[in-house]
């Protein structure tokens, strides 16, 4: 019996240890305060040239927003394009990958909104 016990142990470890590293995963694709933002934006805008995408996103930094969307590119949440004007014109997207983020910004932004609220009522 406690053998069985034990396997079921460590079974039910297995599959925490699995579920956390997807989190550990996702979390790493996210770290960081502006990625979200960035995601959120394009969403929203669809396609964005830097300076717009950096007005949108507020107090970033060009090297911190450059630095994000390389990351972001890699991760394949979103696509660069370089267009062929003088002078030269980038253009970032989101990807249909990167929409499937939308879901997890949204539940965010909800329990951020609900979070708040509940902070604020505790102050009073």
């Amino acid at each position: 019996m406690e053998a069985q016990i034990t396997s079921e142990n460590n079974k039910t470890m297995k599959d925490c240890s699995t579920k956390i590293l997807a989190v550990r995963d996702a979390l790493e694709i996210f770290s960081g305060k502006w990625k979200i933002p960035i995601i959120g934006a394009l969403i929203y805008l669809q396609e964005s040239g830097f300076k717009e995408l950096q007005r949108m996103v507020g107090d970033i930094t060009p090297k911190m927003l450059s630095k994000e969307l390389k990351e972001l590119e890699i991760n394949l949440l979103i696509k660069r394009t370089v267009l062929a004007t003088r002078p030269v014109t980038v253009i970032y997207s989101i990807t249909e990958y990167g929409k499937t983020c939308q879901s997890v910004i949204y539940e965010l932004h909800n329990w951020g909104k609900q979070h708040r609220k509940k902070i604020k009522e505790e102050m009073r």
